[in-house]
C-alpha cells in the first residue's frame, strides 16, 4: 500500500516485535508443557508446595530451555509442514471446551471459602494504583492480547475473505478476549486468597503479578475439585494447544515476512526463524534480567509505537475512501455516515494521541 517509502519501517517493525516476542514466550509456552506432562503423568497431583513447584522450574535454566526448544520446533513443523490448518481446525472444538473449562473454574472459584477477598481485590477500584506505569501496562497487555502491533492481524486479515465484516469481526474478538481475561481474573484471584493462609504474603504476589500465577493458583483450585487429575490434565492440554496457536500465528509473520522479502524457501525460512528465537529463548531461559527486558521491551515500547504508526498510517497516509471501502467491505456493510466520520476522527487524532500520552506518561513515570 506504501510501495517506496519509509512506511515500510512500519511493517519491519511489526515483524521484528512480534521475533522479540517470541524470545521470551516460548519459555512461557514452554512451561505449559511441563505442566501437561506433570498433569499426565500425575505428579502434579502430588505436589504439597506448588509455589516450590514452580519456583523448581524456573530456576532451572535447563530444564526450561528443553521444554522451550520442544515448543519451538513443535510451532515450526506446524508452519513448514502446511498443517497449520488442522490445528486450526482443531481449535475450533478446542477453545470453546477450554472456555467452558474456565467457567466452570470460575464457578468453582467463586464456592471456595474466603473468595470475597479476592473478588473485592480484583474489582473494588483502588486510586493508590492510579500510577504513571500502570497505564502504560494496561496498554501493552491491551496490544498484546489482541496481537496489535505485531503483525499478527495485519498478515492474517489478508486471508480473510472480502466478505468478511471487519468490523463486526474486530468487535467480536475484543469483546471475548476481554471476557476470558475477566474469567481468568475470577478463577486466579477468589482462589489465591481462598486458599492461601496468609493474605498479606498473597497480596504482594498479586500485585506483582506475572505468569507463574497460573501455574501456582490453578492447580491448588484443582486439588479442591473432585478428579482432580482429570481437571489438571485437560487443562493444561488445552492450555499447551491455545499457546500452540499463538506461536504458529507469531510465527507465520516472521517467516511470511523473510519468505517473501528475501525470497528464500518456506522451509529455509522457517528454520532461521527457528534457530533465531531457540537462540534468544536460551537467554530468556538462562536470565530472568533478559527475560524482563525483552518482555519490557516488547509489550511497554514496541507495540505501543507499532500501533501509534499504523494508526497514523491508515488514518493520514491512506486514501479515505480506501479506508472506508475496506471497513464497509465495498458499501457492502451499511454502517452509516455518522459511524464512519467518528471512525476517521478517532483513527486519526484520538488513538494516536491517547497512544503517545500514554506512552511518554508512562516512561517518565
Amino acid at each position: 500500500l506504501a510501495p517506496g517509502t519509509q512506511w515500510k519501517w512500519v511493517g519491519r517493525l511489526g515483524v521484528l516485535t512480534g521475533f522479540v516476542i517470541m524470545g521470551f514466550y516460548m519459555v512461557v509456552c514452554g512451561w505449559t508443557l511441563d505442566y501437561m506432562f506433570q498433569s499426565l503423568t500425575g505428579n502434579l497431583h502430588k505436589v504439597t508446595d506448588y509455589t516450590a513447584n514452580f519456583n523448581s522450574l524456573i530456576g532451572n535454566p535447563l530444564r526450561q530451555t528443553g521444554w522451550m526448544i520442544l515448543f519451538t520446533m513443535l510451532s515450526s513443523f506446524f508452519i513448514i509442514s502446511g498443517v497449520k490448518k488442522g490445528i486450526e481446525q482443531s481449535s475450533k472444538i478446542m477453545m470453546p471446551i477450554l472456555f467452558l473449562l474456565l467457567i466452570i473454574l470460575a464457578l468453582r472459584s467463586l464456592f471456595l471459602e474466603g473468595s470475597s477477598a479476592g473478588l473485592l481485590f480484583l474489582f473494588r477500584p483502588d486510586p493508590t494504583h492510579l500510577k504513571p506505569t500502570l497505564f502504560l501496562d494496561a496498554m501493552g497487555q491491551a496490544f498484546f492480547s489482541l496481537s496489535i502491533g505485531m503483525g499478527c492481524m495485519i498478515t492474517y486479515g489478508s486471508y480473510f475473505n472480502k466478505n468478511t465484516n471487519l468490523t463486526q469481526t474486530a468487535l467480536q474478538v475484543s469483546f471475548l478476549d476481554s471476557l476470558v481475561a475477566i474469567l481468568a481474573g475470577i478463577i486466579i484471584f477468589p482462589s489465591a486468597f481462598a486458599l492461601t493462609n496468609n493474605p498479606d504474603v498473597i497480596t504482594q504476589e498479586l500485585v506483582a503479578g506475572g505468569p507463574g500465577l497460573l501455574f501456582i493458583t490453578l492447580p491448588e483450585l484443582f486439588n479442591q475439585m473432585p478428579l482432580s487429575f482429570f481437571w489438571g490434565s485437560l487443562f493444561f492440554c488445552l492450555l499447551a494447544l491455545a499457546a500452540l496457536t499463538s506461536t504458529i500465528s507469531l510465527m507465520e509473520v516472521v517467516t511470511l515476512y523473510i519468505h517473501e522479502e528475501y525470497h528464500l524457501p518456506r522451509k529455509k525460512s522457517t528454520l532461521l526463524v527457528t534457530v533465531g528465537v531457540i537462540l534468544l529463548g536460551i537467554g530468556s531461559s538462562f536470565s530472568s534480567d533478559f527475560f524482563n527486558l525483552m518482555d519490557l521491551a516488547s509489550a511497554k515500547v514496541m507495540l505501543p509505537l507499532g500501533g501509534l504508526f499504523i494508526s497514523l498510517f491508515v488514518g493520514w497516509y491512506l486514501d479515505r475512501r480506501l479506508v472506508i471501502a475496506q471497513v464497509t467491505n465495498e458499501g457492502s456493510v451499511k454502517l452509516g455516515v455518522t459511524f464512519l466520520k467518528v471512525y476517521i476522527f478517532l483513527l486519526r487524532y484520538i488513538a494516536p494521541l491517547a497512544i503517545l500520552a500514554i506512552f511518554i506518561y508512562g516512561l517518565v513515570g
